[in-house]
Parts: C-alpha cells; sequence; structure tokens
C-alpha cells in the first residue's frame, strides 16, 4: 500500500509542474492605441469606447489576473490608451453623441498597434409616413 501512495505522487508531482508551466506561460500581450476622428480628420473627445477580447487564446487559459475587455473614453486628442489586451482577434466599439456608432472585429498580433477610427455623421432619417 506504501508503494501504491508514492507511484501515485511521483507521476502526479511532474503532472502539476507542466500544468503550472502551462498556465504560467507568457500571453503575448498589445498594448494598444485607438484614435477617433471625424471624416474631416478633427479628434473626437469624451467619445465611449468598448474594447472586448474576443478569440486568440481562451480566457480559461488567461485567467483572472488578464484583463480582457475596457470601456473608457477618448481625450481631447480623440485618443484612448489600454495598457494591455490579449493577442487575437478584439472588438472595438465607439459611441459618440452626434456620429454613428462604429464597431468592428479586429486582429490584433502585434506587440503595440494604432487603430484609426473615422466616425460618420447621422444619416438623415427616412420615413414611410410622408
Amino acid at each position: 500500500m506504501h508503494t501504491w501512495g508514492f507511484f501515485v505522487r511521483a507521476l502526479a508531482i511532474p503532472a502539476l509542474l507542466l500544468f503550472a508551466l502551462a498556465a504560467g506561460a507568457a500571453v503575448p500581450m498589445t498594448k494598444l492605441d485607438i484614435v477617433v476622428t471625424t471624416n474631416s480628420g478633427r479628434p473626437i473627445d469624451r467619445a465611449s469606447v468598448v474594447v472586448r477580447f474576443v478569440e486568440g487564446h481562451s480566457i480559461i487559459k488567461l485567467g483572472k489576473a488578464v484583463r480582457t475587455s475596457y470601456e473608457l473614453r477618448t481625450n481631447q486628442q480623440g485618443r484612448a490608451t489600454i495598457p494591455e489586451i490579449p493577442q487575437g482577434k478584439i472588438r472595438v466599439q465607439v459611441i459618440a453623441h452626434g456620429y454613428q456608432t462604429f464597431g468592428r472585429i479586429f486582429d490584433v498580433t502585434q506587440e503595440q498597434k494604432t487603430i484609426d477610427i473615422k466616425l460618420n455623421p447621422p444619416q438623415q432619417q427616412y420615413s414611410s409616413h410622408q
């Protein structure tokens, strides 16, 4: 009985070490800058920017210590800076008063990336009752 317990421990310890190494492996991260402007190039300040990690590494592998979503506003230069997010596919949504809402999925594979977003003015509303 004593040898059986030794055998189980002898197999379990290397397996746990391999699991810890795999879980602690460095996840490639990206520092992201998002610049929001009008079609003419004028920066839009106080635009709401939502960035969510969509696909790439498993959320389970990333763990709770890695932040996978950000909600922030642009500054006066129209810039929103996200410190680090896992590389892979991210969804960027931008909402600004007086402009059309923007949403798109980007594939981010660099260590640092700047995404330029140009917002369109709202479209004229049409009614079938006129």
